[in-house]
């Protein structure tokens, strides 16, 4: 008997790769964090126009950048701010989107594996720009190299830009003119668009933004945020129904066949129809019928 070697890989997340994978180099994994970091960094610049648009100090501005740094709940809570929301109502909503964040934290943790001390530090730069770098990196070493290199760009840029923006807005004058409050939304989506690849997503996110779009106009500034969460757990709810549906459906088609015949007259079609197999029947047939009675 020929001996069968079998190869393992290491199944923990971010363990190295078996040997003979190809390895991704550390330089290309740096020019796409730093891709990734300056074309998402400088739009910090539009949150600091936006945040002193919205009549939030120079200090206000800087200090919700350098300790929320979560670009979308920024820009949501300004938003809010800026359409005369109630700060509480604009709180929530911003609250809400930074969620997502904690559940980028649970998938990292394993992958990029740092230690209690830094796991702190390292939470702070969980964002979806983070996340998306390193969870498409081959092993642990490229992942923390991405997630690093991605996170102390944004970072640095993020805050800089918003001063910047901060200190320029009256230079600018109107704001509202420049359409910068935009850009916030434009960048989430561009981030969100690659990933709705199933139809269950797509439904989801359609849904959101006609929620989204039909209660603007109707409820306060912040609240409509809060109604289009309410389409993922809508379209979840159905497309349960219709699988467990499509599940019952399979279960009364396999005991019995949608035609209506039985499973022994289908079998018995199918052997007509092949002449090999109906030679063979007849064979056993004529076999059987000319036995001799031992008798």
């Amino acid at each position: 008997m020929a001996e069968q070697t079998e190869t393992r890989t290491d199944p923990r997340p971010g363990a190295a790769p078996p040997a003979g994978s190809p390895a991704k180099a550390d330089s290309a994994v740096v020019r796409d964090a730093l891709g990734v970091g300056v074309a998402v960094g400088l739009s910090g610049f539009a949150f600091g126009v936006t945040a002193a648009g919205a009549g939030l100090t120079l200090l206000q501005t800087c200090a919700m950048s350098l300790l929320v740094f979560t670009g979308a709940s920024q820009f949501a809570l300004v938003g809010a701010l800026a359409a005369g929301g109630n700060p509480f109502t604009a709180a929530a909503g911003a609250f809400f989107l930074g969620v997502r964040n904690a559940f980028y934290g649970l998938r990292l943790s394993g992958l990029l594996g740092f230690r209690a001390v830094l796991k702190p530090f390292a939470a702070h730069w969980v964002i979806d720009e983070t996340a998306a770098v390193s969870l498409t990196q081959p092993d642990r070493h490229t992942a923390r190299l991405g997630f690093t290199v991605t996170g102390i760009t944004m970072y640095v840029l993020w805050n800089l830009t918003t001063l910047a923006g901060a200190l320029g807005a009256g230079a600018l004058g109107d704001t509202d003119a420049w359409g910068l409050d935009a850009a916030g939304p434009a960048v989430f989506l561009a981030l969100l668009a690659p990933m709705l690849k199933s139809t269950v997503e797509r439904a989801a996110a359609g849904l959101a933004v006609l929620l989204l779009l039909t209660t603007l106009p109707l409820l306060p500034a912040g609240v409509p945020v809060l109604v289009s969460a309410l389409a993922a757990p809508a379209v979840l709810f159905v497309a349960g129904r219709r699988r467990d549906a499509g599940t019952a459906e399979g279960r009364r088609s396999g005991s019995t066949p949608a035609n209506g015949s039985s499973t022994e007259d289908q079998h018995q079609a199918a052997t007509e129809s092949v002449p090999g197999a109906r030679m063979a029947a007849d064979g056993r047939e004529v076999s059987e019928d000319t036995k001799e009675d031992p008798r």
